[in-house]
């Protein structure tokens, strides 16, 4: 009887230790996480006020998309568009890319802005880039 009580503690010794190894990586994975957010909207505030737009509106959920459709010079009614699956994944790219030719970047740029945005929105915001708009291509 003895040796099934300490097989039931070092269970519950190693479940604990399981936990507290879990909640510790969860920790550091939402503090990364939380570091990514917070230089991706400055990033993309600076992007915001570069383009004459309140920089406030990066961390506003739809507006904020409103004002990048019109920094890359696409209808505001494409919000829709954001709203339909599968179709919000080719627009999103869309934008991105006029988004980085506004700014004087080019398509790979724009791909960067769709993929990897906290990396990409920080360098576009804090770099040298001028806010230049250029006429959409197609899909007007």
């Amino acid at each position: 009887m003895g040796v099934l009580n300490l097989t039931l503690l070092a269970q519950v010794n190693d479940d604990a230790a399981a936990n507290a190894a879990a909640a510790g990586v969860a920790m550091v994975v939402l503090v990364i996480e939380l570091v990514l957010v917070v230089l991706m909207l400055a990033g993309l505030w600076k992007i915001f006020t570069k383009a004459g737009k309140p920089g406030w509106a990066a961390i506003v959920p739809i507006y904020n998309a409103i004002v990048m459709l019109e920094i890359a010079g696409r209808p505001v009614w494409w919000i829709l568009l954001l709203l339909i699956p599968c179709v919000n994944f080719v627009v999103a790219i869309m934008v991105a890319i006029d988004l980085a030719k506004n700014f004087g970047k080019g398509t790979g740029y724009g791909l960067g802005l769709a993929f990897l945005p906290f990396i990409f929105y920080p360098l576009l915001g804090f770099s040298d880039a001028k806010y230049r708009p250029v006429a959409p291509t197609a899909l007007e």
